[in-house]
């Protein structure tokens, strides 16, 4: 549990850095870019052999249905993220919220609680379900005047309909290979 702990305070740290240290992370230039590039995925490995290794621990058991409500919401969140990757106008919701990709991590974070109730999943996607929200706090506090983009074409929302679910289809698979299967037994 120490190194999955660990991974996400160094996933915070990182990400907060600039907002919260804005002269220091000044000071670094450029090369800074790269350390906090570093950091953040050695969090990410420490966070996934952390939650990997940790003991199962159960807080709470959820109900069977819980799957296909997170399965709805993984769809969610990968539309909603990537809803603000065309370039120029956007799709529902980027035309609409400020901070869609922090959204669709949201989505994801809570989707996960819902259906994994041992301790080291609540305070890995508790944890970063946190991050997001004090992110999108943090960053409307620093920058509060938003414009939001224009509304995109078929064609945007035709391209993120495939790619939603060839991410969708692509997660699945991992989860399958690592032996955890998001589908009902």
């Amino acid at each position: 549990m120490f190194m999955l702990i660990l991974g996400l305070i160094l996933w915070i740290g990182a990400h907060y850095f600039k907002r919260l240290a804005p002269d220091a992370r000044a000071r670094l230039g450029d090369p800074g870019k790269g350390l906090v590039a570093l950091l953040i995925v050695a969090s990410l490995v420490l966070m996934i052999l952390g939650y990997r290794a940790a003991d199962f621990i159960s807080v709470w058991y959820p109900p069977s249905f819980m799957v296909h409500i997170n399965n709805l919401l993984m769809l969610l969140a990968l539309w909603v993220y990537g809803s603000s990757a065309a370039k120029g106008a956007k799709a529902w919701p980027a035309y609409k919220t400020r901070h869609p990709q922090l959204l669709g991590f949201k989505i994801w974070a809570f989707a996960h609680l819902l259906v994994n109730g041992d301790l080291a999943s609540i305070i890995l996607f508790g944890g970063l379900l946190g991050w997001a929200v004090v992110s999108v706090i943090l960053i409307n506090r620093a920058e509060p005047d938003w414009t939001p983009p224009a509304p995109a074409g078929r064609a945007t929302y035709i391209r993120l309909a495939v790619i939603s679910l060839v991410l969708f289809a692509v997660i699945t698979g991992i989860h399958i290979w690592l032996g955890v299967s998001p589908f009902p037994s």
